[in-house]
């Protein structure tokens, strides 16, 4: 069971900071991924024998499913600054600008690369554990058995999935394994496959506790594995399968939500046919500790605000620009979105009079990017300039997804915490997702009328005025709720019928790639999609000229696909790997 005493329904993988410690303990004392921890014998832990029974086994699963939250094994004070985080932010994930992209320093020394590369070996080293343990348990069934065993592999698969996309070349490490210093010379990507492969054929379509993987999951990450290797037939059959068939862990068929918002509200994530598979988050248990809530990504909410900490990852002009929509078609501006900027309030205090921009726009941009005279949520009418770190730098804008409402601000939030984290799950797939991975998939495959239904059925959540943000009744009490006037002008329209197939294939693609964008923009996805496109420095690099004209610190900086579309080996693995001189495993190209 995943479920403890401390914890709501939703919240299944969340564990105490006292279980956390415990199951830190039995990694510690079992083998490990992480080199380093071979050095020496914990004192006082417990012994394997205590765990090869039922209970113990799923004791071990559920510290498989913790490493989804990115601790890590020094102690977790990582998680504080957002290293591990699922999102990962830090790496791009958010608005592709932020954090690596203007600042710190991509060097194989910086700690934010080592931190992320032990906390993901860490998930494969508990889910090894998991596999090797259950080979010796006798008192459970073999379905249930299995059950577990193709949890523990779908997690693995999803670890090593994160570790290809960040770093590339990584060492493979399971079960079998005895010597863990192994060479990142191979591609692992037939490994991963086959983890989801097995999970997809071995695991049920439902399962007794919210937060476990189920069939379906395990299916939408084999075909994203197959996308990401551009084996494009492949993963358009599983996502044939997954569309037509799939359910969540509970049951409700793969669907989008009436509303997009409601992707972003814990009351609503048990009853969400969106919900494919998340990290699952919650709010004020034990005592406040970091492993409490999503602590990964609290530095996201706007400073000097009601939320704490700390205006790092904001939306960019870029983004924000990217929701302006053709006054007449309701259709975006694909290639020249910067040509027709929003109004913002830079330079503008907020004791001065400032009227937002009177244009037509994308709904998704209230829901996604917090702005100056918009409805922020139900706190009030967003002041702009008091909420900012230092507008130079980041500008007018703020994160809106990771933000809890006021109203369940009790329930959804850790009062306790320094910069307190909320209960909104992290959704690593959607259903939104997975039908535009799906377009993708047929668009490349020439199917372009395909691929617009599917552009389209997002597209259609997005215009239905039920899921706009309205103003409020009473700027005074935004708690008295909202009015039925529009927060913005809102317009948006699905795609004419055979508008990819009579524009053709780059056409089609180039509106599927920016309709991820708009639909999934700050949940950590863009950077990897710029690599896997193979327009990480084109993208970026045009990206970076526009924002400099706000930003001089990001001036100059150029990206190459070479160096920047993966990000080096943490120096001291490479230090950990060395035996009698020789290094075991080897930099990316680009990195010294």
């Amino acid at each position: 069971m995943l479920k403890h005493k401390y914890c709501e329904m939703k919240y299944t993988v969340r564990i105490t900071a006292a279980m956390f410690a415990f199951l830190t303990g039995v990694l510690l004392l079992l083998s490990s991924c992480q080199k380093s921890f071979l050095d020496y014998t914990p004192q006082g832990a417990l012994g394997e024998n205590v765990l090869t029974n039922e209970d113990g086994l799923n004791q071990l699963l559920i510290g498989a499913y913790a490493w989804l939250y990115g601790s890590t094994s020094n102690g977790g004070s990582d998680v504080f600054l957002g290293y591990t985080s699922p999102s990962n932010w830090l790496f791009g994930g958010g608005n592709a600008v932020d954090a690596f992209g203007a600042g710190f320093p991509v060097v194989s020394t910086n700690s934010m690369f080592d931190a992320k590369w032990r906390a993901d070996y860490d998930g494969v080293s508990m889910c090894n554990q998991v596999l090797t343990v259950a080979a010796k348990v006798t008192d459970m069934s073999k379905e249930d058995k299995e059950n577990v065993i193709a949890q523990a592999k779908f997690l693995r698969g999803y670890f090593y999935f994160d570790l290809k996309k960040i770093f590339n070349q990584v060492p493979w490490i399971d079960e079998t394994t005895a010597d863990y210093n192994q060479p990142n010379d191979q591609d692992i990507w037939p490994n991963i496959e086959a983890d989801f492969k097995f999970a997809m054929d071995s695991l049920p379509e439902t399962q007794t506790d919210d937060g476990r993987a189920n069939k379906w999951a395990a299916a939408a990450f084999l075909a994203k594995a197959y996308l990401y290797e551009h084996k494009y037939s492949d993963a358009k059959a599983i996502f044939d399968q997954v569309i037509a068939n799939g359910q969540t862990t509970n049951g409700l068929k793969y669907d989008l939500n009436a509303q997009f918002e409601d992707n972003f509200r814990p009351e609503k994530e048990l009853s969400s046919p969106e919900a494919v598979f998340s990290v699952a988050m919650a709010a004020n248990v034990g005592n406040g500790s970091i492993y409490s809530a999503n602590n990964g990504d609290m530095l996201e909410f706007p400073t000097n605000s009601p939320f704490g900490c700390c205006g790092n990852n904001d939306p960019t002009y870029d983004l924000a620009n990217s929701y302006r929509t053709n006054a007449a078609t309701g259709l975006p501006y694909l290639d020249d979105y910067n040509d027709h900027a929003l109004k913002n309030d830079l330079g503008v205090s907020s004791d001065e009079p400032f009227t937002p921009d009177q244009g037509t726009v994308d709904p998704r941009l209230d829901w996604t990017v917090g702005r100056r005279g918009i409805p922020f949520l139900d706190w009030g009418i967003e002041p702009g300039e008091k909420w900012d770190l230092g507008r130079a730098d980041v500008g007018p804008y703020h994160d809106k997804k990771d933000i809890y409402w006021q109203a369940t601000a009790d329930k959804y939030h850790d009062a306790n915490s320094w910069a307190p984290g909320s209960a909104i799950n992290y959704r690593v797939i959607g259903f939104d997702d997975v039908l535009l991975m799906a377009a993708e998939c047929e668009a490349q495959l020439g199917n372009l009328d395909k691929a617009e239904a599917y552009v389209n059925r997002v597209r259609n959540r997005a215009a239905n005025p039920e899921g706009w943000l309205y103003q409020y009744k009473d700027n005074s009490n935004p708690l008295d709720g909202f009015s039925d006037v529009p927060a913005a002008h809102y317009y948006v329209k699905p795609y004419p019928p055979g508008n990819f197939t009579g524009n053709g294939k780059e056409y089609a693609l180039k509106a599927i790639y920016f309709e991820r964008k708009l639909e999934l923009a700050m949940e950590g996805h863009r950077f990897f999609d710029l690599v896997r496109w193979g327009i990480l420095d084109a993208t970026l690099n045009t990206t970076y000229t526009y924002l400099a004209q706000y930003n001089a610190s990001i001036a100059g900086i150029l990206l190459t696909p070479v160096k920047n579309g993966y990000y080096p080996i943490p120096q001291s693995e490479i230090d950990i790997s060395t035996v009698n001189g020789k290094q075991v495993l080897q930099q990316n190209p680009g990195y010294k």
